[in-house]
């Protein structure tokens, strides 16, 4: 059979509906025919399906039609993992401008109307805004054609630690940390607030970050009380100790704790439920703070995640802009 290119779709006549849509998912019905995308129309005269689109054979079509290259590329592999693919068209099916394809459960076909993935194909070289991420996979196509899938997220970060202390904390501010000589125990051994000076000694050391946070909540007190802790922090790390400390608020808020994840290349590695520090299981998350308005390289992304699937953690951008935190998570996804 030969398709037709018509005002962007590729357009087979008589039987071609039963032959395309109804057998296999391809394109959506026109009368007995069918109109197909152009990576539809490049899959099946590859697949020897389709014998030409206005006189040209496979080679020829994708030469022509070099944009949808990468397009193709994801369009095969996910036919070759046994899925039914509709091409997010407008008038095709409801999907917002930064999805490709919608991939229907094994089983299902577009007339189904279910979801199992929604992908947006981007090239190694692309970048890729973190507020766009959530409920989309992106598939990654790199120089050699290989293709990386990242199923991302808005995960909703919460946790059930809290404490709750009577008595004010006094600490004293020494460089880019404050110790407090004399803590109550239930400062570190169920707020997991700081760190012991040593085994036998009960001194603590809080970072800028929990330092500041606990002036806040008038937990701790110190000499100049908050505007010498955000003083501090910024003069050794600039704006960037605003956004943090606006994620580290937003964190414990949530009943979250957040640790250094300096050892792991993150802001913070995060755990949900502590009840005890001799009880500490393993953090779950690692976050990364940002401006909301950060674009990153697909091999920077697929480097975070690597990472926190490497140390078993998922990897969560924490999105900063005007105070409020906007969260965007990815890992690895075999589909």
């Amino acid at each position: 059979m030969e398709g037709h290119l018509t005002d962007g779709v590729v357009e087979v006549g008589a039987n071609g509906r039963e032959r395309y849509y109804d057998s296999r998912g391809y394109g959506r019905p026109r009368g007995e025919g069918v109109a197909l995308s152009r990576v539809e129309a490049a899959h099946l005269l590859y697949r020897g399906d389709l014998d030409s689109v206005d006189g040209e054979a496979f080679a020829g079509f994708l030469t022509e039609h070099d944009d949808i290259v990468v397009d193709f590329l994801v369009y095969r592999d996910l036919r070759d993992r046994g899925f039914y693919l509709s091409v997010a068209r407008e008038e095709w099916v409801d999907a917002d401008e930064a999805v490709d394809f919608v991939v229907h459960p094994r089983g299902d076909g577009p007339w189904d109307g279910s979801v199992e993935h929604r992908v947006r194909v981007v090239g190694e070289r692309a970048s890729v805004e973190l507020t766009a991420l959530g409920d989309v996979v992106l598939a990654v196509v790199d120089e050699e054609s290989e293709i990386t899938y990242l199923e991302t997220d808005a995960p909703d970060v919460t946790g059930s630690s809290d404490l709750a202390l009577d008595d004010t904390v006094e600490g004293v501010l020494l460089d880019d940390r404050v110790l407090c000589w004399d803590p109550p125990e239930p400062l570190y051994e169920h707020g997991f607030y700081g760190q012991r000076m040593g085994r036998d000694d009960d001194t603590l050391q809080l970072s800028l970050l929990e330092a500041a946070h606990l002036v806040e909540t008038d937990v701790l007190s110190i000499a100049g009380g908050t505007e010498a802790v955000t003083e501090r922090g910024r003069a050794v790390e600039g704006e960037r100790f605003d956004r943090r400390l606006t994620v580290y608020r937003e964190l414990r808020r949530r009943g979250v704790v957040p640790k250094t994840g300096f050892k792991f290349g993150a802001d913070f590695r995060t755990y949900a439920d502590v009840e005890s520090v001799d009880d500490l299981g393993h953090s779950e998350l690692l976050v990364r703070v940002l401006p909301a308005d950060t674009e990153l390289s697909p091999r920077d992304l697929a480097l975070d995640v690597r990472l926190a699937h490497g140390v078993r953690k998922r990897m969560v951008f924490a999105l900063v802009k005007d105070g409020t935190v906007t969260w965007r998570s990815a890992a690895r996804l075999t589909p």
